[in-house]
């Protein structure tokens, strides 16, 4: 079997028609979002963030009736998110299904338009371009999709979807270039640049991955945007596939966001880390301060369900089971989000919406547990190692 090469880590493994923004919406998520990102801080050895998030919303309009549809509610699928992606970082996103992940590629991919907030790549706000100049950007931030095949079309040869970047952005490749291009590109994700006449079908699901990750590097982009890319994989391709993600990212100098719900890629690929519940980061931070001293309850909860390979340590460790369901997006509950289901939930976690920053108790220390975590009463828990 492969393994992912790094020490002392293994792995286990509706649109619809956008409505105009609500003032006040868009002015409180504004605000709250320079907030959220200037808490978060900067990376040491980072400079300017190449993708800035700041309050972020989407709201699915929910609607009745066949002749006159009128709007009686919407499903919050983003809700205030802001963090910021630095030149050459992997930021991971993590978190259940249905909690926004995906929502969140889509808007930083244009593919759906905001309710509220910004989205802004090197400084400029590309959530108000079209046209010309968001196709210009567009360029530079790419997506990687979560299924390898139906991502693919079944008529086209490898050659005609690793070009079709191509007929979008001839300035990139001449035409009389394009099929040398095309070549490069299958050899640098590891395929026979012989295969380039072949179709998805011939191909296994992690070659189909390592096609679509080179339609991804056509453009050059700086950005890659990857949506739960291994997900659909075996365990020992999923180990090839971010390998190789990990070296065309020391030779491209990309910055990747990459969206999963498997804990242990998550830590091992990514520089900093964002925890998602409900529409909103419940906590973020590097690996270490995530994985080792995460400091939001929703976060240990998550942490104490990772499989422990070795039975003692299983015995020894406490396993935090969460009670009921996760709450609706189109009604969430009143402040806290997580408190429907949080053992440390008081009166004020329903009356006063938590923010994402550095817990007072932490504030001015050097302790690891010193980071942004959206938690009135965040503190420290072992849940990820036995005693």
């Amino acid at each position: 079997m492969a393994e992912i090469r790094k020490s002392d880590e293994a792995v286990v493994e509706g649109a619809s028609a956008d409505r105009a923004p609500d003032s006040a919406v868009a002015g409180e998520a504004a605000v709250a979002g320079e907030a959220a990102v200037a808490a978060v801080g900067k990376p040491a050895g980072r400079g300017e963030p190449v993708l800035e998030v700041r309050g972020l919303v989407k709201h699915f309009p929910l609607t009745r009736g066949v002749v006159f549809r009128r709007q009686v509610g919407a499903v919050r699928a983003v809700d205030d998110v802001s963090f910021a992606l630095f030149q050459g970082e992997t930021l991971g996103i993590v978190g259940e299904s249905g909690c926004g992940k995906s929502t969140v590629a889509k808007l930083l991919m244009g593919l759906e338009r905001p309710t509220a907030g910004e989205i802004r790549y090197k400084g400029e706000d590309i959530t108000r371009l079209s046209g010309r100049a968001l196709k210009a950007v567009r360029r530079n931030i790419q997506m990687v999709f979560q299924d390898p095949y139906t991502s693919l079309n079944p008529r086209m040869t490898v050659g005609d979807i690793v070009g079709e970047p191509f007929d979008i952005h001839p300035e990139v490749a001449p035409r009389g270039d394009r099929r040398r291009r095309v070549r490069e590109l299958l050899d640098v994700v590891g395929l026979n640049p012989e295969y380039i006449n072949r179709y998805p079908h011939q191909f296994s699901g992690g070659q189909r991955q390592r096609i679509g990750i080179a339609r991804g590097l056509a453009l050059n982009p700086e950005v890659i945007i990857c949506d739960e890319p291994v997900s659909a994989l075996d365990v020992s391709v999923q180990a090839q596939v971010v390998n190789l993600m990990e070296r065309l990212q020391e030779e491209f100098d990309l910055s990747y966001i990459f969206i999963a719900h498997d804990l242990s890629i998550v830590r091992h690929i990514s520089d900093r880390v964002g925890v998602m519940y409900l529409g909103k980061m419940a906590e973020v931070g590097t690996d270490v301060e995530i994985y080792d001293h995460p400091t939001h309850p929703y976060t240990q909860a998550l942490l104490s369900a990772v499989p422990q390979p070795d039975p003692r340590g299983r015995e020894r460790r406490e396993r935090i089971i969460l009670s009921g369901d996760v709450p609706s997006p189109a009604d969430p509950p009143s402040g806290c989000r997580f408190r429907t289901r949080c053992w440390k939930a008081q009166e004020r976690c329903a009356q006063e919406v938590p923010l994402l920053a550095v817990p007072e108790r932490f504030a001015g220390s050097d302790s690891p547990a010193a980071h942004p975590s959206a938690c009135h009463f965040a503190e420290e828990k072992d849940v990820v190692h036995a005693a």
